[in-house]
């Protein structure tokens, strides 16, 4: 039993340096703009080979790009794509669902335009392990002074939902376990649960699997969307996060099925 715990024990500081070795890769990838396999070889004290994974491994997850012999950062034409406002009322949804999480969380932000509110938000907190399927979240996580342990999924990019989806995402998330998800949704349906627009639903039932909470952050004004493609049934969603424009019918309705709704205040 002892040796087994030191193996553990051993494993788990391994993946952690490697996971700091990486974040400090992007730290010095931001500030120069390129880097070379040798002179992170050295940095670090560790072998060509090792950096050269971490290089395509970061590639695979789009926090940078690979050249001959190092790397250079992500063009700013890719991640300027995420520096539109985001609306007020999903800024106060965000607001709301932030107040969920505590120090030293694991959770998990799902891609989208509601679920992007929370960043600003998370400065506040300390010591959070955050995981995202999204390029322009992962980048402004990165950027947060109080520095977040950022892991991605990578996999497969979708266009249509600007994230990364398939099998190989999904095996990266059954990796690990997390306190919280955050999840937007196209739509409400009062009977089933949250919709989407989009058919590629796997990763995101996969998400709420491997977490303890699910909250689902949307504006009420997509109650009654007819969607067909029915994304998280009300018995996976723990919280539901929206405004206070939420009729007091469908609240009832939500909160028979075992969900908490937090009211935001609307913001226009």
């Amino acid at each position: 039993m002892y040796l087994s715990n030191r193996n553990l024990t051993k494993d788990f500081m391994n993946k952690r340096n490697t996971q700091q070795r990486r974040h400090s890769i992007i730290s010095l990838l931001n500030q120069q703009g390129e880097v070379s396999v040798e002179e992170l070889s050295l940095r670090f004290e560790t072998s060509e080979v090792t950096i050269r994974k971490d290089l395509a491994t970061l590639e695979k997850t789009g926090l940078l790009l690979r050249r001959y012999g190092g790397a250079v950062a992500v063009p700013d034409e890719v991640t300027q794509q995420f520096s539109a406002k985001v609306a007020p009322n999903k800024l106060s949804i965000a607001k709301a669902a932030a107040e969920l999480i505590k120090d030293h969380n694991r959770i998990i932000i799902d891609s989208g335009s509601t679920t992007s509110g929370l960043i600003g938000e998370l400065n506040n907190k300390r010591g959070l392990l955050v995981m995202t399927n999204s390029l322009a979240l992962a980048n402004s996580i990165h950027e947060l002074e109080n520095e977040p342990t950022l892991l991605m999924t990578g996999g497969t990019w979708d266009p249509h939902s600007e994230s990364f989806q398939g099998q190989i995402a999904e095996q990266v998330l059954r990796s690990y376990n997390f306190d919280q998800l955050f999840i937007g949704a196209d739509g409400i349906d009062l009977e089933r649960g949250t919709t989407t627009f989009n058919e590629l639903t796997g990763l995101s039932k996969v998400m709420a699997e491997v977490s303890r909470e699910v909250v689902v952050m949307l504006e009420s004004e997509k109650l009654g969307r007819r969607i067909p493609n029915l994304e998280l049934p009300w018995s996976k969603v723990s919280v539901l996060v929206t405004d206070d424009r939420l009729p007091s019918e469908a609240l009832d309705s939500i909160t028979q099925h075992g969900v908490r709704v937090i009211l935001a205040p609307y913001a226009g």
